[in-house]
């Protein structure tokens, strides 16, 4: 049971970002975000979203930084990962 980081590299609204995900449970998720501060509004389907500032002290809280690939590999074998496919007919409803 880990909360995994990649780094930031994402661009979007003049920053970059990288993502935040649980390999265990969305409660876990949710519980390290709600004791870093990160707002509901930077969680999308299955992770959340970080500014690159935020790195070095989400992983001082405890998050472990991996790449992006096994991020999603453990996102994945855990059964929380949320296909783009599923997130577009979420956003069309």
């Amino acid at each position: 049971m880990a909360i995994l980081i990649d780094a930031a590299m994402w661009p979007a609204h003049g920053r970059l970002w990288g993502h935040l995900v649980s390999d265990h449970s969305l409660d876990e998720l949710h519980a390290f975000a709600e004791r870093a501060g990160i707002p509901p509004r930077g969680f999308d389907h299955d992770h959340y979203d970080y500014p690159e500032e935020r790195f070095a002290e989400l992983v001082t809280l405890g998050a472990e930084p991996v790449s992006p690939r096994e991020l999603v590999a453990r996102l994945q074998a855990a059964g929380l990962r949320v296909r783009q496919r599923d997130k577009r007919a979420t956003r069309s409803r």
